[in-house]
């Protein structure tokens, strides 16, 4: 059973995690850096603070990490602009109906500017309690203080709090934070398999994620009443 709902958004909300790591080639390589799978690796789950210090230091051209995250973010808000960032399939339906049964919240690596304009664009921001973005609190992902803020603005315990999550950080942070972890791999960036152990249920698409959810939130609106 669960009182709410907290969903990453780059490869559960959205596709887009292809963008983040194009993007960051495109800087190292303007530098002349070539920016591999191992680099996008060790990015994925970090805050914009982190991933731009990272990616920073790895370029090695003098760029302020500001300058450097100010760039990429950019970019991201263009892809937006010229339609490169969609919904999945299903996820418009999985957060209508699930925020018709319990208080969502948004848990994401993505720094503030691009979670507003995406869910914004897309037209689903009035759906979220709350949103967080882990340059907002100490450490990003697999640390899980991302989720632990969005499940305390929400108001609920963590523990009383399902999460959706796609990558193998996201996936050990959620678990971290003490939520049922549900995963939807994601199969450009397949999670590691300690990171899909801690899992409760793995869905193949948005739909069973969808259907697992309110069965949760339903089971739990059931023990209230």
């Amino acid at each position: 059973m669960a009182d709410a709902v907290v969903f990453d958004m780059d490869g559960v909300l959205v596709e887009s995690e292809h963008l983040w790591e194009r993007l960051w080639s495109a800087f190292a390589a303007e530098r002349g850096r070539q920016w591999g799978p191992e680099q996008t690796k060790s990015c994925q789950g970090m805050s914009a603070p982190e991933w731009a210090a990272f990616l920073t230091d790895f370029a090695g051209a003098g760029d302020s990490v500001a300058e450097t995250e100010r760039s990429v973010v950019d970019g991201m808000i263009k892809a937006l602009e010229d339609g490169e960032i969609e919904l999945l399939t299903g996820a418009r339906e999985m957060i209508t109906d699930a925020a018709a049964l319990g208080p969502i919240a948004l848990a994401s690596s993505a720094p503030r500017r691009v979670i507003d304009a995406v869910l914004t664009h897309h037209g689903v921001d009035h759906h979220f309690k709350a949103t967080v973005s882990s340059a907002e609190v100490p450490r990003g992902k697999p640390s899980p203080d991302v989720y632990l803020a969005a499940a305390d603005k929400l108001g609920v315990p963590a523990t009383d709090c399902l999460a959706v999550e796609d990558s193998s950080n996201g996936l050990r942070a959620a678990a971290a934070a003490g939520m049922t972890v549900v995963a939807i791999p994601n199969p450009g960036y397949p999670p590691a398999e300690d990171a899909l152990a801690g899992a409760a249920y793995c869905a193949t698409d948005h739909d069973a994620v969808r259907r697992y959810l309110l069965g949760k939130l339903k089971e739990k609106e059931g023990d209230r009443a």
